[in-house]
Order: C-alpha cells, then structure tokens, then sequence
C-alpha cells in the first residue's frame, strides 16, 4: 500500500511540481522587483508659482487661480482640495464644453496622471475662490493644494490683471 501510495504523490509531484516552482519563482521576482522600487514609485507631486486673476471692479463675487501641477511619480495622484491664504471658500472647478457652449461645475478631484501634469487654464481647471478679498495687480499670495496621495503642498500666485495671464 505505501508503495502504491508513495507512486501516486511521485506521480502528482511530478505534473504539479514545475508549476508550483514557476510560480513560487515569480512571486519571489516580483517581490524583489518591487522591494527595489520597480513596480511603481510615488512621488510628491510638485508645482511652480502660479497665477491668480485679478477680480474686475464693479463687485465680482468670484475670481480663479491657476498651477501647473506635475507628478513625477509612476503612481497617479488627485488634487482633492485647495485653501489660501485668507481662508474662504475655494473650489475645484472643471470646465465642460458643449459645442461652442460651456458651462463649469465643481469636481471633488482633479486628476494628476502618473509621469504627467495637470494643466489649470481658463478654458479646462481651475481653483474658484468665492468673494475674494480686495486685491492689487502684482501681490502674491499663498494656497495649499491637497492631493489623495501626495503631501499638501504651498505654492504661490501672483495676482494679474485680466488680458496679463500666464501660462502654468
């Protein structure tokens, strides 16, 4: 009986053997691949000086502020919200084109691809800032943008007059 036993785990070790070896083999590359950072790295996402637009006289109730925010990282990240300086509401805004229509809605995320960047631009994403407070063309002011993944991370804005926007 052993013998007859002992054939049969050779003969199955012998079918389920090289799988279960190619397999244990993988898994152990690929832990290792990702012990040294090869399946995927996340990097805090960074940006530069941005752009705020000056609020027209005559009362405007909200204006918009501008980044260019890049993700050097392998691993996609989000903007999930923004504050500034002098506290108030800010909003991530997206822009929806219909034709030559449009309309803007508020966006719980902006999103930052892996190895990309999110572009703000007037006609795309933006931060929306509700009642402003008084500015002047020139000042520059604080925001601290929020990522799902990323560290918060402070940035500054120059305020320009309508016609004076920059890119990024």
């Amino acid at each position: 009986m052993s013998a007859l036993f002992g054939g049969r785990a050779a003969e199955r070790l012998r079918v389920v053997g090289p799988p279960v070896a190619a397999a244990a083999v993988a898994l152990a590359l690929l832990s290792g691949w990702t012990a040294v950072g090869g399946a995927g790295r996340q990097r805090p996402v960074e940006a530069g000086p941005g752009w705020v637009l000056l609020p027209t006289t005559g009362g405007a109730t909200a204006t918009a502020a501008f980044f260019t925010v890049r993700n050097p990282g392998d691993i996609p990240d989000e903007l999930t919200g923004a504050s500034w300086e002098f506290g108030g509401r800010v909003t991530l805004k997206r822009h929806r084109h219909q034709g030559a229509a449009g309309r803007w809605e508020p966006a719980a995320t902006l999103p930052v691809p892996e190895r990309g960047e999110l572009v703000m631009s007037p006609e795309d994403a933006d931060l929306m800032i509700v009642d402003p407070p008084g500015l002047r063309a020139g000042q520059w002011v604080e925001f601290t943008l929020s990522f799902r993944n990323s560290p918060d991370l402070r940035v500054r804005a120059e305020v320009v007059p309508p016609g004076g926007r920059r890119t990024g």
